[in-house]
C-alpha cells in the first residue's frame, strides 16, 4: 500500500505538482484593484470574470480543459501592480486580463511582455499604452484620443466658449486633458484655466476657488470618480453652479454616493455604454445571471470590459487551438474578427487597440441615475 501511495504521489507531481485535475486546467490571470479607492471596480471585475469562467467550465471547458482564474490585487497602485504582475507571470498563466487605470497598467506592461504573456487591459485608455509596439498587449476599452475628440465636440455642441480643464497628473487624466485642450483650441474654444489636483485629498475648495475666479462657462475634469464626487459636493457647498463634464473614469455609481444626489444632478460624463444600456442579447442574458448570483448589477462598464478581455482570450485559445503565448497573440492580432463580447464584437488592430467607436454622453438625473443622452 505504501509503495502504491508513493507511486500515485509521484505521478501527481509529474503531472504538475498539484494533482491531475489542476494539470488539465488553463490558468488565466486577473489583475485588478481589489483594495484601495477603486476596489469596487476590482470586485466587479473578479465577479464577472469568474462567472464567465464558470459558464464555460459548466459547458465542458475549452477544448476539454477547465479554466482556472488566478487573481492578484494591484491595489490601484503602480508599484503594487508591478509586484502583482511578477507573481502572476510566475504561476503559469497563459494570459492576463486587466487592469483598471492607465498608470497601473503601464507598470505591468513590460513585465508581461518580457514573460511573453498576452495582457488584455480593460480600463486603461492612455494613448501611449499601444504606441509602444508591444506584441503581447491588447485592450478592450477605447483610447483617449477618441475620448478627447468626443469631449471637445460635446463642449462645442453645448455652446461653451470658455472652459476650465482639470486633471490629476496620472497618465490617463493628464493625457486626456492634453488631447482635449489641443482640440478645443482648434475649435476656437478658450481654455481659461488648466491645472492638476492631488488625488486622495479631502478638501478641494482652494482649486475650485481658483477655477471659479477664471470665469469658465464649464469645467472638464479628466480624473477619477472619487475626486469627481468630492468636487461636485464642494462646488455645490460654495454655491458655484457651473456645469461639470467628466471623462470616462467618472463613470461609477460611487460618484453619486460621494457627491450626493443633489450635487451630482446635472453632471455630464463620457463613457462607453453603461451596463444597462448594452444592446446585445448576450450582454442582457449575462447581466441577468450576474444580478441573480450577486444581487446587484455591475457598477460600471469597466468591469464589463474585463469580461470582454476574458472572452477575447478564450476565443483566441479556441480559435488558435493552443495556449502558447505567440499563438494567442498572433491570433488576436491577425485572425480574431468580430468575436462576440458583452459590449459588442471584438476585433483588434495591429497595435492591440479594439476597433470601433463606442463613446456616449451621459447625464446624472435627480435620482442619481445615469441617463444616456441623445
Amino acid at each position: 500500500m505504501k509503495r502504491f501511495l508513493t507511486l500515485a504521489l509521484a505521478l501527481c507531481m509529474a503531472a504538475g505538482g498539484t494533482g491531475l485535475a489542476s494539470a488539465k486546467s488553463i490558468k488565466i490571470g486577473l489583475m485588478a484593484p481589489m483594495t484601495g479607492s477603486w476596489a469596487s471596480e476590482g470586485q466587479d471585475m473578479k465577479q464577472i470574470v469568474e462567472l464567465l469562467a464558470k459558464d464555460i467550465n459548466d459547458k465542458g471547458g475549452i477544448n476539454g480543459d477547465q479554466i482556472e482564474i488566478l487573481v492578484e490585487d494591484d491595489g490601484g497602485d503602480p508599484r503594487t501592480a508591478s509586484l502583482a504582475a511578477q507573481r502572476l507571470a510566475t504561476q503559469g498563466v497563459v494570459a492576463v486580463v486587466g487592469t483598471y487605470g492607465s498608470s497601473v497598467t503601464e507598470a505591468s506592461q513590460t513585465i508581461y511582455d518580457d514573460f511573453q504573456i498576452p495582457q488584455v487591459a480593460n480600463g486603461s485608455t492612455a494613448v501611449r499604452l499601444t504606441e509602444k509596439g508591444l506584441k503581447y498587449f491588447f485592450r478592450t476599452c477605447p483610447r483617449d484620443d477618441e475620448q478627447g475628440r468626443v469631449a471637445a465636440g460635446t463642449l462645442e455642441k453645448m455652446g461653451f466658449k470658455k472652459v476650465a480643464v482639470l486633471h490629476d497628473n496620472t497618465s490617463y487624466a493628464k493625457g486626456l486633458a492634453e488631447e482635449t485642450m489641443a482640440l478645443l483650441k482648434d475649435k476656437g474654444i478658450e481654455v481659461v484655466f488648466s491645472d492638476a489636483l492631488t488625488p486622495g485629498e479631502r478638501d478641494y475648495n482652494a482649486i475650485l476657488t481658483k477655477m471659479k475666479s477664471a470665469g469658465p462657462e464649464a469645467v472638464f475634469f479628466t480624473g477619477y470618480y472619487p475626486e469627481a464626487g468630492l468636487l461636485l459636493r464642494q462646488k455645490m457647498e460654495m454655491n458655484w453652479n457651473v456645469p461639470f463634464l467628466g471623462g470616462d473614469a467618472t463613470n461609477n455609481p460611487d460618484l453619486v454616493k460621494i457627491a450626493g444626489n443633489k450635487a451630482a444632478e446635472g453632471f455630464y460624463f463620457l463613457s462607453p455604454p453603461v451596463p444597462q444600456d448594452l444592446p446585445a442579447q448576450k450582454a442582457k442574458d449575462f447581466l441577468a445571471a450576474y444580478q441573480k448570483k450577486y444581487g446587484a448589477a455591475p457598477g460600471s462598464i469597466w468591469a464589463v470590459l474585463a469580461g470582454d478581455g476574458f472572452l477575447a482570450v478564450t476565443a483566441a485559445i479556441e480559435g488558435a487551438k493552443s495556449t502558447k503565448p505567440d499563438d494567442l497573440a498572433d491570433y488576436m492580432h491577425k485572425k480574431m474578427k468580430d468575436a462576440q463580447g458583452l459590449t459588442g464584437t471584438i476585433t483588434f488592430n495591429d497595435k492591440g487597440d479594439r476597433v470601433g467607436e463606442v463613446y456616449k454622453v451621459y447625464k446624472v438625473d435627480a435620482e442619481g441615475k445615469f441617463v444616456l443622452q441623445p
